[in-house]
Parts: C-alpha cells; sequence; structure tokens
C-alpha cells in the first residue's frame, strides 16, 4: 500500500460524475423492483439480495469516506449488512445519503488529509497504510462492483417472476 500521508491529486468532479453514474445505475435497478423483490435472491444462502447489496454499499462507503476519510463515527456492522431486508424506499434512501455525502468526502480526500486511518469497522489488516487515493478508487471499485451484482440479481429475479 501506499504511505496514508501522501499527497493525492485528484480531479474530483471526474471522480464524482463517474461516481452519480454508478449511482444512477442502482437507482434504475431499485426502480425496476417492490418491496418484495427486492429482498429476493435467485439462489438462496448463496447471493445477496438487491436490498443487501445496497446496504453494504452503504456502510462500506460511510466505513472509508465517512470514518476513515472524514473522521465521522458511523457505526458499521458488515455482516449484519448482508443480512439486511427493507423496501425500496429503503434502499433509495440509503443511495440519497450517499449522493448527498460523497463529495464532501472527496474534498477532504483532495486535501490528501485521512482523519480517522484507525477507524474500526473494516476487515482489511492494512486500512491505516492505504493512501486516500486507493480509498476513493476503492469505494468507487466496490459500488461499480455491486451495481454489477445487483444488475444480475434484478435481472434473474424478474426473469424468474416473469416465467413463474
Amino acid at each position: 500500500m501506499t504511505d496514508a500521508a501522501s499527497p493525492a491529486v485528484i480531479d474530483t468532479r471526474a471522480y464524482l460524475d463517474v461516481a452519480q453514474e454508478v449511482f444512477d445505475g442502482i437507482a434504475s435497478v431499485l426502480a425496476t423492483l417492490d418491496d418484495a423483490s427486492i429482498n429476493r435472491t435467485p439462489v438462496p444462502g448463496t447471493v445477496n439480495t438487491v436490498f443487501a447489496l445496497v446496504t453494504h454499499v452503504h456502510g462500506m462507503a460511510c466505513y472509508w469516506g465517512g470514518s476513515v476519510i472524514a473522521g465521522e463515527r458511523n457505526p458499521r456492522d458488515r455482516a449484519a449488512e448482508f443480512r439486511a431486508t427493507g423496501t425500496v424506499a429503503e434502499a433509495a434512501a440509503l443511495l440519497a445519503d450517499l449522493r448527498t455525502r460523497l463529495p464532501g468526502w472527496v474534498a477532504i480526500a483532495a486535501s490528501g488529509e485521512v482523519r480517522d486511518p484507525h477507524a474500526p469497522g473494516t476487515s482489511r489488516t492494512d486500512a491505516a497504510e492505504v493512501s486516500v487515493a486507493w480509498i476513493l478508487q476503492h469505494i468507487l471499485h466496490e459500488c461499480a462492483q455491486h451495481l454489477g451484482h445487483m444488475e444480475i440479481c434484478r435481472d434473474l429475479i424478474v426473469r424468474g417472476a416473469a416465467e413463474a
């Protein structure tokens, strides 16, 4: 990993534009589901539900952006994120929260600052050593990766419902 104190050159506008595209993709998935299907998995016991994935993305971003970069105290139970259930409206509210908070975290990160590199809430053993650039890329990577999972889950659930 890189030195956590190393300065980062971040094109914040480009970063936020790409993040918004990913968030728009998540919103598109949510728009195709109802309160029952958002909690359904195409392969019980092996594939997360869309609601659990949205909860996880929110928890992950609040940990890395909020707790580590911004020094906020965002309690996190990573394992519980994958068991979470709720409504489409609740998932949309989590997404809206990310859209609102991410620009502030990115602004802090652009200064090269990591306010709490030892924040609890991750299974990574190297979390205190990563750079702000790594953290921002990790947030974007995880959001995009899980958007793909949400799209596949949605497609299989919608197809399954159409075949039933």
